[in-house]
């Protein structure tokens, strides 16, 4: 079997699929693995360096055309699908509610399609879960990329010029993204409170040491998979209105709530913003998928009344040496889990959760009804 590691397509991205210190649960399968020039040049690693771990370099055409699993961290083109074999098998990141001319591609084409974005939230996937290990570093990254905005100090700090006040930060969204947030601003010595519509997650909040900010919005909620559920209109507008007076109080505030497969709702509205100490700072982590404040670009730093409002794509990618470790691990474990030595080739068992989940085209066929 033949596996090929693509280099990303957008420049932005600076992770790598593969990583030295996880190929070899790749190599250990007995599968030749190629990978594109210059994977490595984002987390500082020479094509050389994985050559000396037994990989093979070539080009992104070559490695598209001749191999039978290709991973990829970006979508790839259609006319790119079309020069893959048929019956191969396409795994990476895919970004499935945006790219339906893709599914199309791979399903037309024989392509089998991968899309780890939809790797089921149950206890046995969560080595695979692309969503989770990216969006902890992408909390990590969003305080400290804030911190660099902002014009104070984010720790208390007795001094003999006097007494230096911590910064106050305010986290909405408690998911995989805020809960990194909330412990990244605490260990940096910020005052913390975080909101999130979901009660339930109260006790993680205090357990990191931060006040939890309690908000009357009637009824919520959780999905199966573990995600907030979708807010009425009546009850964002209620949410924004009375976490306006947090905000108004904050020096930083990270919002982070996002919806799977929808826009995101907008949390932050220019009434807001106009209550916030001149010098704050907002981070809207969800800037890439609509976007929770109003007035976000992304990756542009919009200035409103002395207050900035940033935004950045692929936040992750900040911390690439880490993001792709942790990548590659996601994309080995389903490779390693659902390959067969006997035939050299992934085994398609769709009586598996993960494999049911994540595979949205097989055998010319699209598979997730969503997408049909």
């Amino acid at each position: 079997m033949i596996i090929s590691a693509l280099k990303s397509s957008d420049q932005k991205d600076l992770r790598s699929p593969i990583h030295p210190d996880t190929i070899s649960a790749l190599i250990d399968l007995g599968a030749d693995v190629f990978f594109e020039h210059g994977i490595g040049e984002g987390i500082f690693t020479s094509d050389m360096d994985f050559e000396n771990l037994g990989l093979k370099s070539s080009s992104r055409e070559d490695c598209i055309a001749s191999s039978d699993l290709v991973i990829s961290n970006q979508p790839l083109s259609s006319e790119e699908v079309k020069s893959m074999k048929s019956g191969a098998t396409l795994l990476g990141m895919v970004n499935p509610f945006s790219n339906q001319e893709l599914i199309n591609c791979c399903a037309e084409n024989k392509i089998n399609l991968v899309s780890m974005e939809f790797i089921p939230r149950i206890t046995r996937a969560q080595k695979m879960d692309v969503l989770s290990s990216q969006a902890n570093l992408a909390g990590y990254s969003a305080v400290i990329e804030s911190s660099r905005h902002l014009s104070t100090a984010l720790p208390m700090m007795m001094t003999a010029a006097g007494t230096l006040k911590p910064a106050r930060v305010f986290i909405i969204g408690v998911g995989v993204a805020g809960l990194q947030a909330i412990a990244t601003a605490k260990r940096l010595g910020a005052r913390v409170e975080a909101f999130d519509t979901r009660d339930v997650v109260e006790e993680q909040v205090n357990s990191l040491g931060a006040k939890f900010v309690k908000i009357d919005l009637g009824e919520t909620g959780e999905t199966d998979q573990g995600y907030a559920k979708e807010l009425t209109p009546e009850q964002i507008i209620k949410q924004k209105d009375l976490q306006s007076e947090v905000c108004a109080r904050s020096d930083i505030v990270i919002t982070t709530a996002q919806l799977f497969g929808r826009p995101a709702p907008q949390l932050i509205d220019s009434k807001t913003i106009d209550k916030m100490k001149p010098g704050s700072v907002i981070f809207d982590m969800a800037v890439e998928s609509g976007g929770n404040v109003e007035g976000s670009v992304v990756d542009e730093v919009v200035i409103k009344n002395g207050v900035k409002i940033i935004g950045v794509s692929n936040l992750a990618s900040s911390v690439s040496g880490h993001a792709s470790l942790a990548l590659s691990n996601n994309f080995n474990h389903w490779i390693c889990d659902f390959y067969d030595k006997d035939t050299s080739s992934i085994n398609f068992d769709f009586e598996d959760e993960i494999v049911k989940s994540s595979v949205i085209a097989f055998d010319g066929k699209i598979l997730n009804e969503r997408f049909q």
